[in-house]
């Protein structure tokens, strides 16, 4: 075992004891110290080392002021909003309405999307960067044709957002895998990155784990979920409940410094997401406990 590596039985404790409760540290039936490891944010309270959120498409089938009341139910502060939440359309004195009612509501808006630029012209990318900058985000979450990204960057420098390009996986033409978006976006202004969707990258045959250590600096931003079957969209699930290396992602961005969001994109139950979303919580935060504990039981040289 590499030194690096969670003890296998030490990761199984922690995750299993979250399994059985939801995102709410009071949860009967939580192991102590695990309950504690929740409630504080990690060893001795110094928070765990990823920030989990939600992408707001997860509750795309509820209004915003419900959006909100969801997200707080949930445990979490950090969201990444959908346009169905904050509507494109909206004017910049409606957008500054929207954002004070989000963040009067402790929510932290930490991105924007997705969003997808489907014209190559300065008007068409700049109105989406200016309706970003009104509503607060600091990211975009971006899908566009690979010869628009430098118009992309330009206005990333000129606004100061940051433009995470997400793959979708097989049927995606433009970056199927984060390997394709990372080769265009490598050489940019730091600005430039990428938001790897854990789901869409598996079905593309590509190791999750191996993407994330080779975009290093270069990933801003993560859409996380699970599948049953690491071929099928079809076949996703709660989280904690499929196939998908969790734990071990969480540990790759550890190691790479990860200092972006990891946004639960719950796609499935749209019109009653918020049971499975709690458990998917529950097993994220979790496996965050179990690496925690993991590192701080393993002897020091």
């Amino acid at each position: 075992m590499a030194d690096h590596d969670v003890p296998r039985r030490t990761f199984l404790t922690a995750v299993a004891g979250a399994a059985v409760g939801t995102s709410h540290p009071d949860r009967p039936g939580l192991p102590e110290r695990l309950r504690r490891l929740v409630a504080e944010g990690g060893p001795d309270g110094q928070g765990v080392s990823l920030n989990l959120g939600v992408a707001s498409y997860s509750l795309r089938n509820f209004p915003r002021d419900k959006a909100i009341a969801m997200v707080k139910a949930l445990g979490a502060r950090y969201i990444n909003l959908k346009s169905v939440h904050l509507p494109f359309e909206l004017s910049p004195a409606e957008l500054a309405a929207a954002r004070q009612e989000i963040e009067s509501a402790g929510l932290v808006i930490v991105g924007g999307g997705v969003i997808t630029f489907d014209h190559d012209t300065d008007a068409d990318v700049e109105k989406y960067f200016a309706y970003a900058k009104a509503a607060g985000m600091p990211l975009i979450t971006a899908h566009a044709d690979p010869q628009t990204l430098p118009l992309l960057e330009r206005f990333a420098k000129q606004y100061d957002i940051k433009v995470a390009i997400h793959n979708h996986g097989p049927e995606d033409k433009r970056f199927p895998s984060p390997y394709d978006a990372l080769k265009h976006v490598k050489t940019m202004d730091r600005r430039m990155g990428l938001c790897i969707d854990i789901g869409h990258t598996v079905r593309t045959g590509t190791d999750v784990v191996q993407a994330v250590a080779d975009a290093g600096p270069r990933l801003l931003d993560m859409h996380a979920k699970d599948l049953r079957d690491l071929t099928a969209k079809a076949s996703q699930c709660i989280v904690g409940e499929g196939a998908l290396p969790i734990a071990q992602i969480f540990q790759q961005l550890q190691a790479i410094g990860y200092r972006g969001y990891v946004n639960l994109e719950y796609e499935i139950d749209a019109d009653d997401p918020l049971p499975g979303m709690k458990q998917s919580f529950a097993y994220m935060r979790g496996a965050l406990a179990g690496l925690s504990a993991a590192g701080r039981a393993r002897p020091h040289s």
